[in-house]
């Protein structure tokens, strides 16, 4: 059923053989409807390379102009990046707006951001969007011979407003830095503590959050949109084997992410970068569902990620042909809806955490109470004596954290 207060939109794509433009426009399908948007049509045209006025040829831009009027469009999104000149003829000859794949997405992590750090990053992003569009209207002034009669009002306001917006974008970038910095710490303590983390990463709309209240209880928000999380949650999950790691969903990845967006969002990207075990989730009832990981394994590479350890997970496998899908090592389907396959992916997780655990034996001098509390909190204690010369021990830990037993080691045993 069509939402009758939507914004009626026409896509428009120039197919250059660059990228698989079936699944492009599906993938900006879903965007607009992210973006509260019902696509009315399609127009595709393949071409060697994109008009550099009117983005398409003639001939698709006056089937275009015909659509625009007798469907009553009012708007119309291309499928890459514009630029200011091909925006404005594109405006001029339809009479609607238009706007690029770059733009749309700007658009909808607006909306999605929550945290003050999100709308940081959003803001950064658009800016920096922008003040590149700024830089093509300078491009029209300067034909006019730079000169006499090039001085003026017009010119003014455009140096104006790039250094306004260049002000503030590095106003941004020193705020983002110092979140940026915070962040970094707190992963380091993480590491120091040996505290194990799992991200989530995969396609947007995979079910990460639902995984993460799954596994977790989490209570995040999940919704069947594009990029509903953009501020990253993290959750302690306890493994079978009585290991604990700490969760973390984060922002959904897209094809062709544009590259104003990678910088704005670095920080939070990095969550995953860092992670010491990544859970790669694809949407199972999704025919493309491999595309979607083939493009989460890109973003995973230029992340510097693609050695990290990896559960490769298929969630929404009570709506989809699980029989279809691939049974390789590390590889679990589950419902995260549904819980179904939870366990399965617990045991995955615990198997692929880098280290293992060992057996140790040690005695701790009865001042050493915070060190046998932890033993309790995260090992596994099989004995425990109370001795003269302090607290014997046998345990099972996770090999991240032996170092901090090293002094207290029974001599000859480990």
């Amino acid at each position: 059923m069509k939402n009758e207060t939507a914004e009626r939109v026409l896509i428009l794509s120039a197919d250059t053989g660059e990228y698989d433009n079936e699944w492009s426009v599906q993938e900006l399908r879903e965007l607009i409807r992210t973006a509260g948007g019902e696509t009315e049509g399609v127009i595709i045209q393949r071409l060697e390379r994109a008009n550099a006025l009117s983005y398409i040829g003639s001939g698709k831009l006056a089937e275009a102009e015909l659509f625009c009027h007798n469907r009553e469009i009012d708007l119309v999104v291309c499928d890459t990046e514009l630029t200011v000149t091909q925006q404005r003829y594109l405006e001029k000859t339809l009479e609607t707006r238009v706007i690029d794949r770059t733009l749309l997405i700007l658009d909808i992590f607006a909306a999605g951001a929550k945290t003050s750090e999100g709308k940081l990053q959003v803001e950064l992003a658009q800016l920096s969007y922008a003040l590149s569009n700024l830089s093509g209207h300078g491009s029209e002034y300067s034909r006019l011979g730079g000169g006499i009669g090039t001085r003026g009002p017009g010119e003014s306001k455009l140096e104006s407003d790039r250094r306004h917006i260049r002000r503030r974008v590095y106003a941004l970038k020193d705020r983002l830095k110092g979140l940026e910095t915070r962040r970094a710490m707190r992963r380091d303590k993480r590491k120091r503590d040996g505290v194990i983390t799992a991200a989530i990463v995969g396609y947007t709309n995979a079910g990460k959050s639902t995984l993460l209240n799954a596994l977790t209880g989490a209570g995040v928000l999940a919704e069947n949109k594009l990029f509903a999380t953009l501020d990253p949650t993290s959750r302690a999950l306890k493994l079978p084997d009585g290991r604990e790691v700490m969760l973390i969903d984060t922002v959904g990845f897209i094809s062709r992410l544009p590259h104003l967006l990678v910088e704005a969002f670095h920080s939070t990207l990095e969550e995953a970068a860092d992670a010491d075990v990544l859970i790669l989730l694809g949407d199972a009832a999704d025919p493309a569902v491999e595309t979607q990981l083939d493009e989460a394994r890109a973003i995973l590479k230029d992340l510097g990620a693609e050695h990290t350890p990896t559960v490769t997970v298929y969630n929404k496998c009570d709506i989809a042909n699980a029989y279809l899908l691939p049974v390789t090592r590390h590889t679990v389907r589950i419902s995260a809806l549904k819980g179904v396959g939870l366990t399965a992916l617990l045991r995955e997780i615990a198997d692929v955490i880098p280290g293992g655990t060992a057996e140790i034996r040690v005695v701790l001098p009865y001042r050493e109470t915070a060190l046998a509390a932890f033993l309790h909190e995260k090992g596994r204690v099989l004995s425990e004596a109370y001795e003269e010369d302090g607290v014997h021990i046998t345990a099972v830990l996770d090999q991240v954290f032996l170092y901090k037993y090293f002094p207290f080691l029974e001599e000859g045993k480990s």
